[in-house]
């Protein structure tokens, strides 16, 4: 089997999705080997300025991004655009700004495209995206209700299972685009 190690990431400022998994060079089939919910706090001390908050948690983040890429050849992503206020439109610079910084090649994926490759739709909710990556995945350590609430039971899927799910989802995607099939067929002409 000719495998390489990928990495898939859903960013944002406050949780950064993480999967990593093989992939098989002849079929194209995914292994997923481990995903992750990178999560930054913002301080309630307002001894610090929030630009250097937002310093501190970019920081953390790069440090996990630079982690998952260890042992990884590619990198996929769906890049932030869009927000509905100044805020949300800071923390996508920095979404964006952190995959600038990816130390391997970047797949670029539109949110469409990850989810027509997985659920089926372009309007695929967020609790389909995780319902399907724990299908597709039931051996991950998803996160589930320990306890039931008003509208979720007991061992219920967690709804911050959200940015793992995607992280998963856009290798799915990734690995169907025009951009990566290029890179393989130049990977495979090298070889």
């Amino acid at each position: 089997m000719n495998m390489i190690k990928v990495v898939g990431f859903d960013p944002a400022l406050a949780n950064m999705g993480i999967a990593r998994m093989s992939l098989d060079l002849d079929t194209f089939n995914l292994t997923a080997e481990s995903i992750k919910s990178a999560h930054t706090d913002k301080r309630a001390n307002k001894v610090v300025r929030q630009n250097s908050d937002d310093l501190r948690r970019a920081r953390e983040l790069y440090g996990e991004l630079y982690l998952g890429t260890t042992g990884c050849k590619y990198a996929f992503a769906e890049i932030p655009s869009g927000g509905q206020s100044a805020r949300a439109v800071y923390g996508f610079g920095i979404a964006v700004g952190l995959l600038a910084s990816c130390p391997i090649p970047l797949i670029q994926v539109q949110p469409f495209e990850t989810k027509l490759a997985t659920v089926g739709t372009k309007t695929a909710s967020k609790e389909e995206m995780i319902e399907w990556a724990e299908e597709t995945y039931p051996h991950l350590p998803w996160l589930r209700y320990t306890k039931a609430t008003k509208n979720h039971a007991k061992g219920d899927l967690h709804e911050d299972n959200e940015h793992m799910a995607d992280a998963l989802a856009v290798v799915h995607a990734g690995i169907r685009t025009d951009e990566f099939k290029a890179v393989m067929a130049l990977y495979r002409a090298a070889a």
